[in-house]
Order: C-alpha cells, then sequence, then structure tokens
C-alpha cells in the first residue's frame, strides 16, 4: 500500500527542481532565448514567403496555396508560435520587473544610463508589436476586417492573396501601423538577437561584438524587406491585376 504513494512524492518531487529552474533568472532567461529563436527563425521564413510578391501574383498566391495545403498543420505551428510569442513577451516583462526590483535605489539613475535603449524598451516594444500581430492576423489569416477580400480570386480560381495584400497596403494608416510594428519588432530584434548568444553561453569577448553587430545588421534587413511591400504598394511599383479591377467595380 505504500508504494503508489511514494511513487507519487517521487513523481512531484522530481518535478519541482524543474520547476523551480523555469521560475528563477536563468531559467526564464532560457525561455526568453529559446522562444526567441523560434521567433526569429519564423519572421524570416516569413519574410521570404512575402517578398515572393515582386514575383507576381502566381508567386505569391502558389506559395500561399502550399501554406495552406498543411491543412491542420498549419494552425498547430501558427498555435505553437502564437504561445512562444505570449510565453516571450511575458518572461521579458517578468525579468524586467525582477531586475529593477532586485536593483539598489542609490544606483538606480547610474544603471539607467548604463542599460541601453533596447533593453529598456523591450517589455513595451514587446506589448505593441503583440497587438500588431493580432491585428495582422484578423486582417489577412481570418480576413476579419475585410471579409470582401475572401471572395477575390485569381484566373485559376485560387484565393488571390497578392490582391489582398495590395488592397489592404492601400490604406494609409494600416500601412503607417504595419511599418512602425515592423520598426518596434526590429529595434526589439537589434538587442535580442546578440543577447540569445550570450545567453545560451556559446559566445566570448571576440565573438560577442561580432554577433550583436550580425544581430543589428540582420534586424536592419528584415526591417526593409518587410517595410518594402508597403512601400512598393503606395509607389506603385506593384498594382492590382485588371480581372481583379473589374471584380471590385462590379461589387
Amino acid at each position: 500500500m505504500s508504494i503508489a504513494p511514494a511513487s507519487s512524492k517521487s513523481s512531484i518531487g522530481g518535478s519541482l527542481p524543474l520547476l523551480r529552474w523555469l521560475a528563477s533568472s536563468i531559467g526564464k532567461k532560457i525561455i526568453v532565448a529559446l522562444t526567441g529563436i523560434l521567433l526569429v527563425g519564423y519572421v524570416v521564413l516569413h519574410l521570404i514567403g512575402n517578398l515572393s510578391i515582386f514575383l507576381g501574383q502566381n508567386a505569391i498566391n502558389t506559395y500561399a496555396l502550399g501554406l495552406h495545403s498543411l491543412g491542420p498543420l498549419l494552425w498547430i505551428a501558427r498555435i505553437i508560435l502564437l504561445i512562444a510569442f505570449v510565453a516571450h513577451i511575458y518572461t521579458t516583462i517578468r525579468l524586467t520587473i525582477e531586475n529593477r526590483a532586485s536593483r539598489p535605489q542609490k544606483y538606480a539613475v547610474k544603471t539607467n544610463v548604463q542599460t541601453n535603449i533596447f533593453a529598456r524598451t523591450m517589455a513595451i516594444s514587446g506589448i505593441i508589436v503583440l497587438a500588431f500581430v493580432i491585428f495582422h492576423l484578423a486582417q489577412f489569416t481570418l480576413e476579419m476586417v475585410h471579409p470582401e477580400y475572401r471572395g477575390i480570386h485569381d484566373s485559376l480560381g485560387r484565393h488571390d492573396v497578392y490582391s489582398m495584400v495590395i488592397l489592404g497596403f492601400q490604406n494609409f494608416w494600416v500601412s503607417l501601423f504595419y511599418i512602425i510594428a515592423i520598426g518596434l519588432l526590429t529595434f526589439h530584434l537589434s538587442h535580442g538577437i546578440g543577447s540569445l548568444f550570450q545567453t545560451l553561453g556559446i559566445t566570448n569577448r571576440k565573438l560577442q561584438p561580432i554577433f550583436t553587430q550580425g544581430g543589428r545588421i540582420l534586424a536592419l534587413l528584415i526591417f526593409l524587406g518587410y517595410a518594402s511591400i508597403p512601400i512598393a504598394v503606395f509607389t506603385k511599383s506593384i498594382k492590382l491585376p485588371r480581372e481583379v479591377l473589374h471584380q471590385i467595380s462590379r461589387s
């Protein structure tokens, strides 16, 4: 009769060190680093897919159809990414609060000067970017902002993502919010990418400046890549196909 309780205590006791580690400062930093790696990978891959819009209507519509053909796997990936994103922001905020609480008051001003602007705005920029992600999903994935876009199809009968993106970015305020959010995201990444290697302990004094500078360059490239799409729409570098203009004029 004593075997079951002993096994239960052993199981609970075995999980406590892991829970304590996750709740520790080091554990939180590892969570931020690992979720950060996942999110940076997604941001880069998503950008590559989005840039196919410059190859024309067929290219990005083929890309979008390939994603949707994954079915439930696509939604599983989206849920995992959303969980990682929320966990990343929440853990970053917790670390920020704990760091401020443990900081001696008499050194507050001095530490604030030494801490760069990137680190001090991580939590705020993360919350704004989360709001953008929710709106972005509602606009282009769930098609809640403009439900009329669901009826736009290309000549092959596919959902016309190409035209949907152009129509969405023709709204000045949507494009402005998009560019600001991407700017904040890359502002966040310019500090975070370099910090990932330091957190995971795979750097040294010689390599850290390289990782830091490399993170800033990658962040800048990501910003230019994403911002180029609404800019191209406003400069009419990419335009709506004639058949779509006819569909809109008839509706």
